[in-house]
């Protein structure tokens, strides 16, 4: 591996870099989803049963009990907020969805990013290698060898197959939170429907 890098040459470092800070959101993020454990459709069922029942308070412990899923944050704002007007509280659990969701889109951009620049970085080590081959091959004149063509070669490849490699997991990691996030997104979207409809029968 250390061989390939120093053969990839000075283009493998940014690439290298990309790649540490990639895996490093990846793992991050894939911790936070991995805390989301959580049967939505039981908790939404079981919060409303006690709000039904006026157990307020056994219903606010069951959302304490599942804090580090987004749903339990938001029902549990809604339930300690409960006496605001419907309209107020409609609001404020709109607001805290959204800020549900920015966690959950947190470093997303910086990791699309870094999956875009990826493959281009490899281009650019393949234009600086070809240069670097056909330097070689102005220098050596009508004497060029296949060794002297090699190491600008070997940059070119090299740096190609290391951004695509880089680029493509991450890509697919990006596009699984994505796909988590929207799943949340709407769960949230309609499980609070349901909050507020509750609420409002049990006034």
């Amino acid at each position: 591996m250390y061989y390939l890098i120093v053969k990839g040459g000075p283009v493998m470092l940014p690439i290298i870099l990309g790649s540490i800070i990639g895996l490093a959101i990846v793992i991050e993020r894939f911790w936070i989803f991995g805390r989301m454990k959580l049967n939505t459709f039981e908790f939404a069922q079981q919060v409303f049963a006690n709000l039904k029942a006026y157990k307020t308070k056994e219903a606010a412990e069951l959302c304490d009990k599942n804090i580090n899923h987004p749903l339990a944050s938001i029902f549990k704002i809604g339930i300690e907020r409960r006496n605001q007007p419907i309209e107020r509280l409609e609001k404020i659990l709109e607001q805290e969805g959204n800020n549900q969701i920015q966690r959950l889109e947190r470093h997303l951009g910086t990791l699309i990013s870094i999956t875009s620049i990826e493959p281009l970085m490899g281009f650019l080590g393949t234009i600086t290698g070809l240069i670097r081959a056909f330097m070689s091959w102005e220098k050596a004149g009508a004497n060029v060898t296949v060794s002297i063509l090699a190491a600008g070669i070997y940059e070119a490849m090299i740096t190609t197959a290391a951004g695509l490699t880089i680029a493509i997991p991450l890509y697919l990691c990006y596009n699984y939170f994505i796909s988590r996030i929207k799943i949340t997104s709407n769960e949230l979207t309609n499980y609070c429907i349901q909050l507020l409809e509750v609420i409002a029968e049990t006034r």
